[in-house]
């Protein structure tokens, strides 16, 4: 007799195998960590194996859930398709999405395009900004979506992803060894600016703003001309920018978390699958990289 999968079973799986622990993925399912454990029971039951073993960092899978791992991937993929084929029709209406500047045009472009393509009947309007004016604005009702970068482990939204904050320069640039240190940063209301100036306090470094005039495409024209450096997340510097390595003589920074926040309202049912297609999509791009 055939036996059927509980498709939200693999999701589960599939999500703590990402997040490496129980309680990030309960966070990213609205679920809680009993509810997750007794899931991957579930599962493991009607598997006939263990899935996870318990090591130091968190969860690792076993062969078995190495081998489940492609599959149920595969299948949620599936199943996510022919889900957006058969409601693509019915969900229409506005999503109001609000965006970080570096994040519009890197990691969040694929996934945006995917959307339109999902839900041609949906109409996206974007608003770029600072994470502080966005999480303002989506509060204010402005906003019916917003993804927020802020630092890693401080949110109160759905961590999607956790990257670390890096000092970029122009390739074979000297800009990093001037004093005062040159800076360009996007906007005043930047979410890394605390978390930079705290830095360069603490090494006691002098430094000057360049430029701060809320437009990326300014602030990577100053950098790739050498007139000052900057503070990107690592997965959005250009190729043809550097990353500074430690040894370049900058003070270290953290890493910052990229978070999904929901207005105090229930979400439209554009704005849910909007949301889907950012989870997916940024949990796409941590497989890769």
């Amino acid at each position: 007799m055939a036996r059927n999968l509980d498709i939200s079973l693999l999701r589960t799986f599939v999500s703590v195998a990402a997040h490496g622990g129980m309680t990030a993925a309960g966070n990213a399912l609205h679920l809680s960590q009993s509810a997750v454990s007794q899931q991957i029971a579930r599962l493991e039951l009607l598997c006939g194996d263990a899935l996870f073993t318990r090591d130091r960092p968190g969860l690792r899978l076993t062969r078995t859930g190495e081998r489940l791992l492609g599959k149920a991937r595969r299948l949620l993929e599936l199943n996510d398709e022919i889900w957006s084929d058969i409601t693509a029709r019915t969900v229409g209406g506005e999503v109001r999405l609000g965006v970080p500047y570096d994040l519009v045009g890197t990691v969040l472009a694929p996934v945006l395009k995917g959307y339109c393509e999902a839900f041609p009947q949906v109409e996206i309007s974007i608003t770029c900004a600072a994470s502080p004016e966005l999480a303002a604005a989506l509060r204010n009702g402005e906003l019916d979506l917003a993804v927020v970068e802020e630092p890693a482990g401080a949110s109160t939204g759905e961590c999607l992803a956790v990257d670390r904050l890096v000092w970029v320069g122009a390739k074979a640039g000297t800009a990093h060894m001037k004093t005062p240190l040159p800076v360009s940063m996007v906007a005043e209301t930047c979410a890394f600016r605390p978390a930079v100036l705290a830095a360069l306090r603490a090494q006691d470094r002098a430094w000057r703003t360049v430029f701060e005039n809320g437009s990326i495409d300014a602030t990577t024209a100053t950098v790739r001309t050498d007139l000052a450096v900057t503070t990107w997340l690592a997965s959005t510097v250009p190729a043809d920018l550097d990353i500074l390595p430690a040894g370049a003589g900058l003070p270290e920074l953290p890493s910052f978390a990229i978070s999904l926040h929901f207005p105090p309202r229930a979400a439209s049912q554009a704005a849910a699958r909007l949301a889907d297609h950012i989870r997916d999509g940024l949990a796409r791009n941590r497989q890769a990289a």
